[in-house]
């Protein structure tokens, strides 16, 4: 025979059980609506997969769990949702959540469903997916999802199912395991297989239950399951007492325990499981005990999720005149239901309606603590209840915390032996309360500070980043300067990075980053078509305003506009007119570029005078160094530039006399005059355009360049250059533009006088 323990405290109180079970359990008819909460569980809310409106069979599933610690939801019978939206739930604050409503058809149809034939040949991990798509949660009053708890970390040793139910008044594990012991022991058995079969299971029960034990131990035999009695005590239902009472071990403050390698499961939950494995069937009902002298009936009913608490009521005879207080749950830990209408969930283990004998009307004054140390003395955490009160009346929360507040179970028994009749268990709730909400705001408050902070680390490694690509950048700089040395040093030798080929490749990198001489022409050509519109636009609205006699200052601005425009169009015409392509920075690219204004001979002459002045600097430098490295670069160089200089002075004595034309001359065409011809031309073609075929070209325009820019885009990203979101920028401004030309084009197009119009053109 197993030996027993016995834990800390506890009280003894009037048990008020036989009345509910006279009978057995019962079912009731269909409501005529169910609401179902999404948050009826431990943990995040499930989230809808149905609709308003949507037809629904039983056991579908109507809600998916959100992250970890979250349970399913499915439709209790077969209906139609017509609503998911706020309803009271049962909740000591009287709170409104989200809820799914199902209007019963009558028909209790269910959805496809299979179980499996021999559950303990299936792997645990198959059978946990199952419980967790069933939205099994533990039916002792937690709710807490069933499927998390059974994917402990630590290895389990010890499963334990607790058929204490030590509250009084409450019968629902009780009636359970007197008729349905064989699936609450088939159940145990697939939870173990879950849990990696461990090596003692036991099923407790108080000796209040007699019946019941008879009814498992005899359901157990053969199956290694354990059923242990042991003396009735309130609240040895707790899970920590329990372990205590079945196996001697007291798990720590704050620990939970799964880290002793010990696992506590309801009876319910443990049948619940069976049904969901075995069948196939989500957890859409439970066992829920009505009791209390205000109603005429007393028993167990098996009962569907959702249905309204004022359904239950009715069919036991319930009498509003003579309930002084209705109650969810036990006298010792249950709360006041605000509501009739609110619906039962998975928590829903009693419904207590008491009469003035079982609970008056008016409760007894609270009086001022005699400090008498019964409440420490009948804590069953062993805590010290006088201080945690004191404590959390003066919302001194670090102390309440250092007391252990959360390893209350709100058992009540405190409350019970007060003799000030002092609330405690209500003061230890609010305080929870509180502090659950300073930690959520202090947890708030903490990733915000660690978004800041990582935006600040992103910045500072982009900096950084930076600052390396530029220190790179530096060390090849100065890495080219030492191999410009050693091709100086050296200079029968060709070197890949010569002093040439770097002077070359800036040379071409500089010419690149410069427009050609025909980008800057267009653009010039681009500023005087746009002054010649705008001129054009100011000229209608003046002349506009002058039709319909405007006076005054918004005359005087329109006139002010004009001549702003002609100004802008006159200074265009200088820009292009003085117009000269220059296609580097250096000396001889800025004589290649005067070509347009200088004669032939002029530009060999220009030429030649700057080669001589050129050698002329390099001799002088030659004649100051003594450094032969430097002296061989500079030979060399003025060997070349010999050779350039003998050149030019050749192809000076072989020019004809054509080589004295200037640039007026007929032969020459001057480029600038063309231009603003061409730009000329294109205004005045431009003020003749209909808006569609302004917008046409605007779109064509915008369509060429966001081609362009995607190629410079997706360049810089092949280089990996810094510039890639300037380019990114500057792309997406203009597809938001061509964006807006062709909508404005789409509503031209279909607008009836611009279709008129169109046909009258020729």
């Amino acid at each position: 025979m197993r030996k027993i323990w016995d834990f800390h405290g506890g009280v003894h109180p009037q048990e008020n059980k036989r009345q509910s079970l006279a009978s057995g359990i019962a079912t009731l008819p269909l409501p005529e609506e169910l609401t179902l909460p999404l948050n009826q569980h431990t943990g995040a809310p499930a989230i809808p997969v149905v609709a308003v409106g949507d037809q629904v069979l039983k056991g579908q599933l109507i809600a998916e769990p959100v992250g970890m610690v979250s349970a399913a939801l499915h439709a209790p019978t077969s209906g139609v949702v017509t609503a998911i939206a706020d309803r009271q739930v049962p909740h000591p604050s009287g709170m409104s959540t989200t809820c799914i409503v199902i209007r019963p058809d009558g028909r209790d149809q269910w959805c496809d469903h299979q179980g499996l034939a021999e559950p303990l040949a299936a792997s645990g991990d198959q059978l946990l997916a199952r419980v967790r798509q069933a939205g099994i949660t533990g039916l002792g009053g937690a709710s807490f999802p069933t499927a998390v708890k059974l994917s402990p970390r630590q290895t389990i040793t010890t499963l334990i199912i607790n058929g204490t139910e030590c509250e009084p008044y409450i019968t629902a594990d009780d009636i359970l395991m007197r008729e349905r012991a064989e699936e609450i022991v088939a159940g145990a058995s697939i939870i173990a297989r879950i849990l990696g079969d461990p090596q003692t299971l036991l099923i407790g029960v108080e000796d209040n239950k007699p019946q019941a034990f008879e009814a498992l131990e005899a359901a157990a035999t053969g199956t290694g399951i354990e059923v242990v009695e042991f003396p009735t005590k309130y609240p040895s239902g707790g899970e920590k007492q329990l372990i205590e009472i079945l196996t001697g071990q007291q798990v720590p403050s704050g620990k939970l325990p799964a880290e002793l390698g010990i696992v506590c499961q309801n009876v319910g939950t443990a049948r619940a499981v069976y049904r969901a494995v075995v069948f196939g069937e989500p957890l859409i009902s439970r066992i829920t005990t009505v009791t209390g002298k205000a109603c005429a009936s007393n028993r167990n009913y098996e009962v569907l999720l959702g249905t309204p608490v004022s359904h239950l009521l009715a069919h036991s005879g319930f009498d509003p005149d003579r309930c002084t207080r209705l109650v969810m749950g036990g006298p010792m830990m249950g709360f006041t239901l605000p509501d009739l209408s609110v619906p039962v969930v998975k928590a829903s283990n009693c419904i207590l309606a008491c009469d003035a004998s079982e609970s008056p009307a008016v409760a007894p004054p609270q009086q001022a603590c005699i400090r008498c140390g019964l409440c420490a003395e009948a804590c069953p955490a062993t805590l010290l209840p006088q201080q945690l009160y004191w404590y959390s009346q003066a919302r001194d929360f670090d102390k309440v915390q250092a007391h252990d507040l959360f390893d209350c179970i709100e058992c009540g028994a405190c409350s019970y032996v007060c003799p000030s009749n002092i609330p405690l268990v209500q003061y230890y709730r609010a305080a929870k309360g509180e502090i659950r909400k300073l930690n959520g705001e202090k947890l708030k408050s903490d990733l915000a500070r660690q978004r800041f902070e990582s935006h600040q680390a992103r910045l500072e490694k982009a900096e950084a980043e930076k600052a390396a690509k530029r220190e790179a950048r530096r060390l090849a700089a100065e890495a080219a300067q030492a191999r410009v040395a050693d091709g100086a040093a050296d200079p029968g030798t060709h070197q890949p990075g010569s002093a040439d080929e770097l002077i070359a490749a800036a040379m071409a990198k500089a010419a690149a980053r410069k427009a050609s001489p025909e980008q800057q022409q267009a653009k010039l050509e681009r500023g005087l078509e746009l002054a010649t519109s705008r001129l054009a636009a100011a000229e209608s609205k003046l002349t506009e305003a002058h039709a319909n006699e405007v006076s005054g200052e918004p005359l005087e601005k329109l006139e002010a506009q004009a001549e702003e425009a002609r100004r802008k169009l006159e200074e265009a015409r200088r820009k292009l007119a003085e117009f000269k392509p220059q296609t580097s920075g250096d000396k001889q690219a800025a004589a290649v570029a005067d070509k347009i204004q200088a004669s032939p001979r002029e530009q060999l002459e220009a030429k030649v005078a700057t080669l001589t002045k050129t050698m002329a600097a390099a001799r002088e430098k030659l004649a100051a160094t003594d450094d032969d490295a430097i002296r061989a670069a500079l030979e060399q160089g003025l060997e070349k530039q010999r050779h350039k200089l003998a050149d030019a002075e050749q192809q000076l004595a072989e020019l004809g006399p054509e080589g004295d034309q200037q640039p007026g001359d007929p032969q020459i065409l001057d480029a600038a005059a063309a231009a603003i011809a061409r730009a000329q031309a294109r205004a005045a073609a431009a003020t003749e355009q209909s808006p569609a075929e302004k917008l046409e070209a605007s779109i064509e325009s915008l369509t060429s360049r966001i081609a362009k820019a995607r190629d410079k885009l997706a360049t810089a990203r092949g280089e990996g250059s810094e510039h890639v979101e300037v380019l990114q920028s500057s792309l997406d401004k203009l597809e938001a533009k061509l964006a807006s030309a062709r909508e404005q084009h789409r509503q031209l197009r279909d607008q009836p006088q611009h279709n008129e119009v169109e046909r009258s053109r020729p």
